[in-house]
């Protein structure tokens, strides 16, 4: 395990433990943020902890064309259930998101400290909220780093209040950056969710050619 000093460099990423460890220390400077995503690195902590920075092999990912939409799913967008919009909340979905109850979670991983280094993000233009609205209620949303001049999306986080409003938005989201030449999105580690919706595991390798 590496201990990160006061500049932004990070050792390569085939220095990872084998559970994706990387390095320890150093801060959520948005210098350190940009240099971490485009390195195929996001950092995963828990409120008390150092920061620690993760670079798993194997990666999950999803490619915009292999989206799968459930019947249930194609019957909501039919009848246009929610409404979607992109970068209009993204502090209500960073806060939402760190709020959220989640199976076998105790507390959150999204600190006080992290929203306000993404907030910084994303008035940089490298953090993107998505919201899913009914009416004029935010039921549900995601938010990630668009490293837009290598056509790769990294997800973050995401929640809903209602049911199936943040797989509303995703999906959504995902036809949108596919009209944007978005060649990659970034889910980091396998969820049965995340596979259900056509995403799948690649080699670490494989991963950093599309950010190189």
């Amino acid at each position: 395990m590496y201990i990160l000093t006061k500049t932004t460099q990070f050792p390569e990423v085939s220095e990872s433990h084998e559970d994706g460890l990387l390095a320890i220390g150093g801060d959520l400077s948005s210098e350190r943020l940009i240099k971490a995503y485009n390195s195929g690195i996001f950092p995963w902590y828990n409120e008390g902890e150092p920061i620690i920075w993760y670079a798993p092999d194997p990666r999950m990912v999803l490619f915009p064309e292999e989206l799968k939409i459930s019947k249930s799913m194609k019957q909501l967008i039919r009848k246009q259930a929610f409404t979607v919009t992109i970068n209009k909340a993204f502090d209500e979905v960073i806060k939402a998101c760190a709020q959220i109850d989640r199976v076998d979670q105790d507390g959150t991983w999204i600190t006080n400290e992290m929203q306000d280094a993404y907030n910084n993000l994303h008035q940089l233009g490298y953090a993107t909220s998505v919201e899913v609205w009914k009416e004029e209620e935010l039921v549900g949303g995601l938010y990630g780093i668009w490293l837009k001049e290598k056509g790769v999306f990294c997800g973050e986080s995401m929640f809903t209040k209602v049911s199936n409003a943040s797989k509303y938005g995703f999906i959504a989201f995902v036809q949108y950056l596919q009209s944007q030449h978005v060649q990659l999105i970034d889910c980091q580690i396998y969820t049965d969710h995340l596979a259900s919706m056509g995403a799948r595991e690649i080699s670490r390798n494989e991963f950093m050619k599309f950010l190189s």
